[in-house]
């Protein structure tokens, strides 16, 4: 395993057995490998197992689109700059119907110019909620007609769980992982989203 990172190399012939069945959790789970977080995570096990289920959750079991889960988690890499988390997350937006100029104006820190309501409303409630820490009544009301209210509660929580992705990424300066993505090509992101 090719890690570079603020951490202790994860050696897996001396992990703890609670490390070693969360890791195997992961492995077996829908995203099949160990990127990402889950590389800093790993060193507490019992973090890495509820923020797996989470993870898991928020990126595969909403309500949202998966084009609208992949924006905000977009977005959420842009605001944070967590370059990791934005090198996962772009190729998997663009596959999930993500328009490559939404995608370019958020790796260059601009206002992209939406065709589509929802992802205009996703980036407005993102942003309100980054910069505000609350999201106004219009917005709200906004957000429930458009998605419905347990949407909604799902939107904040991805919100939450990759602003939580991005922290850890970027305080432990996670560079590479064990999977296909190259995590040491040069960074993507050019500015962050104010």
């Amino acid at each position: 395993m090719t890690i570079e990172s603020r951490l202790s190399p994860l050696d897996e012939e001396r992990m703890e057995p609670q490390q070693r069945r969360v890791l195997d959790a992961i492995l077996g789970g829908p995203r099949g490998n160990l990127d990402g977080p889950f590389l800093a995570w790993i060193h507490s096990p019992e973090l890495a197992d509820h923020a797996q289920r989470l993870g898991a959750f928020c990126r595969y079991g909403t309500r949202l689109e998966r084009r609208l889960t992949e924006l905000a988690i977009l977005f959420t890499a842009a605001w944070w700059q967590s370059q990791a988390e934005w090198q996962i997350h772009e190729p998997i937006a663009r596959e999930a119907g993500v328009a490559e100029s939404v995608i370019e104006a958020l790796r260059e820190g601009r206002e992209p110019a939406f065709e589509r309501d929802d992802e205009a409303l996703v980036v407005r409630l993102g942003r309100t909620l980054y910069t505000t820490r609350r999201v106004d009544e219009a917005l709200y009301a906004e957000a429930v007609s458009a998605f419905g209210e347990p949407a909604v509660v799902e939107l904040v929580g991805v919100f939450g769980y990759y602003a939580l992705v991005a922290m850890t990424l970027n305080v432990f300066e996670v560079r590479r992982g064990s999977g296909p993505l190259p995590f040491d090509e040069p960074p993507r992101l050019e500015g962050g989203v104010d």
